[in-house]
């Protein structure tokens, strides 16, 4: 929606870029044309930073947040265009279950432990690793509940993150699982 704002962050991540590897996560995509439109936003901003001298790296890492239940049914056409994948559980979750987690009336159905959830989500990571992508999560749940980071990392995932004051308890029982199989 705002092309000029999103330039000045490109061009600030890029230019930061010269301090090591960046990513580039763009969130709330539903189509491939999007991510398209995304690309070459980027592209056009290396091509001004290039004409201008301005110094950077020219490989950063593309990824798409999956948060809407459309970009995972576009997924296999999404991974022809980027390198990695992050999953947005909450917003997914909400999505798919069609409820406001931030109602008081329906916020109880709000669980991204339901089997429609999770299925969606294992089927996402089964794409991504069959695709040679990197896939992470970010959201409340595995945070919230320990088994359904196990869930996760029995699925495959690459990375997840936590709430800093639950990284060892979840880290435990990741740990404790895996000595179970």
């Amino acid at each position: 929606a705002y092309p000029e704002f999103f330039q000045t962050q490109l061009r600030a991540i890029l230019r930061a870029s010269l301090e090591g590897e960046v990513s580039i996560l763009f969130p709330m995509v539903s189509t491939l044309e999007e991510v398209v439109k995304l690309k070459k936003m980027v592209d056009k901003t290396m091509l001004k930073l290039s004409r201008q001298k301005i110094p950077f790296r020219d490989d950063p890492q593309l990824g798409v947040m999956l948060e809407v239940p459309a970009a995972v049914l576009a997924l296999r056409s999404l991974l022809k265009e980027v390198d990695f994948v992050s999953i947005g559980s909450n917003d997914l979750t909400q999505l798919i279950l069609g409820v406001d987690r931030d109602s008081e009336i329906v916020a109880p159905i709000f669980d991204e432990r339901n089997p429609a959830v999770k299925h969606m989500i294992a089927q996402v990571i089964a794409v991504c690793r069959r695709k040679n992508r990197k896939i992470g999560i970010c959201g409340q749940a595995p945070s919230d509940y320990p088994e359904f980071a196990e869930f996760l990392v029995e699925q495959g995932i690459n990375s997840i993150s936590l709430n800093p004051d639950t990284v060892l308890k979840t880290t435990l029982a990741i740990l404790e699982a895996e000595k179970g199989h």
